[in-house]
């Protein structure tokens, strides 16, 4: 699902993790308590990536082509070579019979592998990212246990329990939120205060 609005991922990214879900199913004849687990992974959405190449980034050298095409060739240094210096991507034209026509074809080129080589690293990312925040599912992982039973949420992390679980399950969840964000704010400030 896909939720939007302000400041929405600052304040929904401590959902990640196991949910466990304690209830007594209506179908239930002994009245059993029945635990369910549910893994939530909170990702932001992902930007556009940004395909505009600083020319600095270019190095391009420019040299004799090689192979059949008469002696045109032999004359003029038409074929290009661009290196994208931060990633180290090469192309190399040498087909149009004008260094500017081989400079463009170039550039293009070079302008889609950067983009792909820029598209595979943030879906890397967002892939550790989203195993990281998803975890394995195993019930040692919980974060938070929902007790229908008791009315009650337990957040275990940072051990805050409410006993309003009916208000949070129709979308009250600042209490847990704030208390959430603070308590991260306060680990923060500890490690720069001890690093």
């Amino acid at each position: 699902m896909l939720i939007s609005g302000n400041k929405v991922y600052s304040k929904l990214k401590y959902e990640s993790g196991a949910h466990r879900v304690q209830r007594v199913p209506v179908t239930e004849s002994a009245g059993r308590l029945h635990t369910s687990t549910a893994t939530v992974g909170v990702m932001p959405e992902a930007e556009d990536v940004d395909i505009d190449i600083d020319p600095k980034d270019i190095r391009t050298d420019v040299y004799r082509s090689s192979g059949a095409g008469g002696q045109h060739i032999n004359k003029t240094s038409s074929a290009v070579r661009m290196t994208h210096l931060p990633t180290g991507i090469v192309v190399a034209m040498q087909d149009e019979r004008s260094q500017q026509q081989n400079r463009a074809k170039a550039m293009q080129i070079l302008r889609s592998r950067v983009y792909n080589y820029y598209r595979e690293q943030e879906e890397s990312a967002y892939d550790e990212q989203r195993k990281s925040a998803v975890g394995t599912g195993d019930r040692s992982e919980r974060i938070r246990t929902y007790n229908y039973p008791q009315n009650r949420v337990t957040d275990h992390r940072i051990g805050l329990t409410l006993n309003k679980l009916d208000k949070i399950m129709n979308g009250d969840l600042d209490d847990v939120i704030d208390a959430l964000i603070l308590y991260d704010q306060t680990q923060k400030m500890e490690q720069l205060n001890n690093g």
